[in-house]
């Protein structure tokens, strides 16, 4: 059963978490991410952050529910999303950084998820008075990611050599701007919004097969980049449970 509540959506997140510590999987990197949006959000809507807190929880029960459906199809070897397809069968590779397993769900999360999350939980001409509200789930998706990138020296000690590229390391090496991806899912909204669930599902297909195509660019950034992150990873940890152990903290 979906999660009809935001306890229900970290009470998932927290069974995905414990199976892949139990399962060395790379799967709950992005669940320990995850869950800390969602406690940010449910602790944001106790102290007034948002202008409708009852209407900010639906959309994230809503969002949350497509990483869970998800989720839940690719461990059942049922269809998901291209994008999380992507996501999840990079998991048991060894090459890709623990950065590149977080954008490979940040990037099937907000630039498939969290657009069409929005148009269904104000449809129509409702949504631009949720703007507010979606701009300030974006500033806690950015803050908690500079966050993990803090937290990644200690996992990823060569991690910080691909600083000189410029900028983020995430937008530098691997072709992904969360500020980009943030201002894309709205215009995914205004687009949704109008569309009846049928028109939308057709879009979703189209909109889908974009963002896996982006995924791809996250996995192979190029040759350059490619050999220096395969250099890193060389010095990553392996230890799952440590890393979500750090992840977490």
């Amino acid at each position: 059963m979906p999660a009809q509540t935001l306890d229900e959506v970290i009470a998932a997140l927290d069974a995905i978490i414990a199976a892949a510590i139990a399962q060395h999987s790379r799967l709950g990197f992005f669940a320990v991410l995850y869950r800390e949006v969602t406690v940010q959000v449910k602790t944001g809507i106790a102290n007034n952050r948002f202008e409708d807190g009852v209407r900010m929880e639906s959309l994230d029960v809503i969002f949350a529910n497509r990483y869970l459906e998800a989720y839940e199809n690719f461990q059942k070897g049922l269809p998901a999303s291209a994008c999380w397809e992507a996501a999840f069968n990079a998991a048991p590779a060894w090459r890709p950084l623990i950065l590149q397993h977080l954008l490979l769900g940040i990037n099937a999360h907000i630039n498939l998820d969290l657009g069409i999350a929005a148009a269904q939980t104000s449809p129509g001409a409702a949504l631009p008075a949720l703007q507010h509200d979606f701009n300030e789930i974006n500033k806690i998706l950015s803050g908690l990611l500079d966050e993990v990138q803090a937290k990644l020296g200690k996992l990823s000690p060569w991690l910080g050599w691909l600083d000189y590229v410029g900028g983020r390391i995430d937008e530098a090496v691997f072709n992904f701007s969360l500020k980009i991806a943030r201002r894309e899912a709205w215009k995914v909204a205004k687009r949704f919004a109008p569309l009846s669930p049928q028109e939308q599902l057709q879009e979703i297909t189209v909109l889908d097969g974009k963002v896996a195509k982006l995924a791809q660019r996250i996995l192979s950034p190029g040759w350059l980049i490619g050999s220096a992150a395969f250099l890193i990873r060389l010095r990553e940890s392996d230890d799952v449970p440590r890393i979500i152990a750090v992840l977490r903290q």
